[in-house]
């Protein structure tokens, strides 16, 4: 079995969760303080209308604003499943390999807990981005957070860690005993 990561290994995980913790919730605050429900405020325009705007939303869904029906069903479901999915990443953060596995669960972690924080305190997460892309196939792309893009970017650099990107050989245990394939071939 692989060997735990050092906490000084680890650090760098801690440190990205933290700031994109931070970060989140600073910019869910001042959404929430400096704009009304649904108001929208276009910050780039193109010649198809406006490509990035910010509007506050509530989710009490998860992403794309799904959902099981009641906020109260939705609100006790996604703060049990994060708290798990927060449990198992922290875990499998001090087994990580390689660099960008660290950077990945840290950013996934700090999205995760960026979230579970306005599940606890509010019930639904406050949402504030929202991109259109012309000639998409869908009207505007689901609004979101700096949590869930955090999320999204940590869920691709893992993809790209188990698509690209090998792990060393493990050299042999130093035994003492080392045997020389001819030999090991005359024997048999």
């Amino acid at each position: 079995m692989k060997q735990p990561r050092t906490q000084l290994k680890t650090a760098p995980a801690y440190f990205i969760m933290l700031l994109i913790l931070v970060l989140d919730q600073l910019t869910k605050t001042l959404v929430r303080v400096n704009m009304e429900m649904y108001e929208r405020i276009p910050l780039l325009q193109n010649l198809f209308g406006d490509t990035f705007i910010l509007i506050r939303v509530q989710n009490s869904g998860a992403a794309f604003s799904f959902g099981f029906g009641s906020d109260l069903v939705n609100r006790i479901i996604f703060i049990c499943v994060t708290v798990l999915v927060v449990g198992i990443i922290i875990y499998l953060l001090h087994y990580a390999q390689h660099k960008i596995q660290v950077i990945a669960f840290g950013l996934i972690l700090g999205g995760a807990l960026g979230n579970l924080i306005d599940r606890v305190l509010f019930g639904p997460v406050t949402d504030f981005f929202s991109m259109d892309f012309p000639d998409f196939i869908m009207e505007r792309f689901p609004v979101f957070n700096i949590a869930d893009s955090s999320i999204f970017i940590g869920v691709v650099l893992m993809i790209i860690d188990m698509l690209f990107i090998k792990d060393k050989p493990s050299p042999l245990p130093e035994t003492g005993e080392h045997i020389e394939i001819s030999e090991f071939n005359k024997e048999l």
